[in-house]
């Protein structure tokens, strides 16, 4: 797909960054630990992008947006932590996040944060808050 045809397919399918309280994502005990899982919810006509993180038993959520450049953080669909597990990597600027806090500990925003997407567990279910 050419720059132009992302550009496109872009401003065609309008984004936005915050969700309604209470919506369900999945189960806890289905997210292994450590993992993350991307989610793509539609919101009216616009369409809202995030992920969750699992780990040491805790979970967070962040929008699924490098603060660095704006990209989504994942290349592959659930991709986001490091293969051992102990960091979110962003595949396309090598920007390194603590999992639980969203910090940028390394790369190009260091001293940068994800940007939290408010999520709890309620009855054993992951669901934004």
């Amino acid at each position: 797909m050419s720059e132009a045809e992302t550009a496109s397919v872009a401003e065609e399918r309008k984004r936005v960054w915050k969700t309604p309280a209470n919506v369900a994502l999945c189960a806890f005990d289905d997210l292994a630990d450590p993992s993350s899982r991307g989610f793509v919810l539609q919101i009216g006509e616009a369409f809202f992008h995030g992920f969750v993180v699992k780990k040491d038993g805790e979970i967070a959520g962040w929008v699924d947006r490098c603060p660095h450049a704006g990209f989504p953080i994942a290349m592959e669909l659930d991709r986001y932590l490091s293969n051992d597990g102990s960091v979110i990597l962003c595949g396309w600027h090598g920007a390194v996040f603590e999992p639980l806090t969203g910090a940028c500990v390394g790369g190009p925003c260091a001293g940068g944060k994800l940007t939290p997407w408010p999520v709890q567990v309620v009855n054993g279910i992951v669901r934004t808050a």
